[in-house]
């Protein structure tokens, strides 16, 4: 049984959002890896790009930081060097810089040290659970799958369970700036010029920057220098200390990408629990080498990450093709995470599946997600407490995706469950 199957012509403008309301358009990647896995695809709102849609075409592409840089931007936007530097992250930096901004944050997301955090996170699922289950049907998505990053959000940043409702909605202004759900300033429907130096072009940035900034005030008046934000802040190895632009675009990358992409992972994975029915009592029986799998195969199975952009630095060949120095390169994870070439029964949830080379967490290069451990570990601690309690679930009406093609996830969920 398929979880979900998609409905596009297979002929989907990737460059449009509108082309991601119903999920991601599948057909369209399964002709592209099939018939031209190296495409140019025009972009009305700027120049054109490659899409590049194979598993193992994304997996060498994506380790080659010589060929395709970072530094020039991640989404297909084309942007001014001005606003690549008033907006970017470590995120839109190439090794070494990445590399050395990288070792000052990456030992609190180590598995080891994200490890410690599973005794709270149980207890969070435990409170969460309680909440939501007391009703026999409601919205798992507000009612779930935002509650749990959004509280653990605010153990990272280590800001007051008051301001997380907030926090989390500006967040979504971020990276959800292209669905009018969650912005009044939709980027491809709104003169947002005026934001062009603000991260996502979003005033939402400056308002993160502003609540940061009293953060950390208070933070050092207080003594404090525990916590991500301190770590971000210390001199690299070169002695060279973060701007406060680049700190306000870091602090805005954590709010939102340390949000968004394991929620839309948990409400992918609910939603499969209600489409395939089997999979609860695999959970509810599954080992400990089950439960070390399970995470790895729902988060594949929703991409939150759809494509990460690069830049080509220097001509190349590929499938026959020339790439020049210059052109956008797009890896569509969201298509390598169902390439038949690298996954069996790429459409169905298999707990079972012996080798698991996903790509979600953009693996194989230096930008692997500094959160994966932790988004692993959130969606196996959730889900082992909700098997326990939950004998069936099922959806009562469609579900939402959310308004863009570069992430991905249901935005409601309405399902009803039956208690054990």
């Amino acid at each position: 049984m398929t979880v979900w199957v998609p409905t596009d012509d297979g002929h989907a403008d990737l460059s449009s959002h509108d082309s991601f309301v119903q999920g991601a358009p599948h057909n369209t990647f399964a002709r592209l890896r099939r018939d031209d896995p190296l495409a140019w695809c025009d972009y009305p709102a700027g120049t054109g790009f490659w899409s590049v849609t194979r598993h193992a075409d994304i997996l060498a592409l994506n380790r080659d930081v010589a060929t395709l840089s970072s530094a020039h931007g991640i989404r297909m936007e084309d942007q001014t060097e001005e606003e690549v530097l008033a907006r970017r992250t470590f995120q839109e930096t190439d090794p070494p810089e990445h590399t050395r901004t990288r070792l000052l944050v990456a030992k609190a997301f180590s598995k080891p040290m994200v490890a410690l955090f599973e005794a709270q996170i149980r207890a969070l699922c435990d409170e969460i659970l309680d909440q939501a289950l007391a009703e026999p049907e409601f919205d798992a998505v507000p009612a779930i799958a935002r509650e749990l990053p959004m509280r653990m959000l605010g153990r990272i940043i280590g800001t007051p369970d008051a301001d997380l409702p907030w926090l989390v909605e500006k967040g979504d202004a971020l990276i959800a700036n292209t669905d009018a759900d969650f912005t009044t300033h939709v980027l491809d429907q709104a003169d947002t010029d005026a934001y062009r130096l603000m991260p996502f072009r979003s005033p939402a940035g400056a308002e993160l920057f502003d609540y940061a900034q009293r953060l950390m005030a208070d933070k050092r008046a207080a003594g404090d220098d525990r916590g991500v934000l301190h770590l971000i802040t210390q001199p690299d190895a070169d002695g060279h200390v973060i701007s406060d632009t680049e700190f306000r675009n870091f602090f805005c990358l954590l709010v939102a990408a340390g949000n968004d992409t394991t929620r839309y992972s948990i409400a992918a994975a609910l939603q499969a629990l209600a489409h395939q029915p089997g999979l609860l009592e695999q959970l509810r029986q599954g080992d400990a080498a089950l439960w070390e799998r399970a995470p790895d195969e729902f988060i594949r199975w929703a991409s939150p990450a759809m494509y990460f952009r690069r830049t080509a630095m220097r001509d190349f060949e590929l499938h026959g093709k020339t790439v020049r120095r210059g052109d956008k390169v797009l890896l569509w994870f969201v298509s390598g995470n169902r390439d038949e070439r690298a996954f069996e029964r790429p459409f169905q949830v298999d707990l079972h599946r012996a080798e698991n080379r996903h790509l979600a967490f953009g693996q194989g290069g230096p930008h692997v997600c500094l959160g994966m451990w932790l988004a692993r570990l959130e969606v196996r601690v959730l889900l082992q407490a909700f098997v326990q309690r939950v004998r069936r679930i099922e959806q009562t009406a469609p579900h939402a995706w959310l308004r863009s093609n570069f992430v991905g996830g249901i935005k409601r969920l309405p399902v009803r469950v039956q208690l054990t």
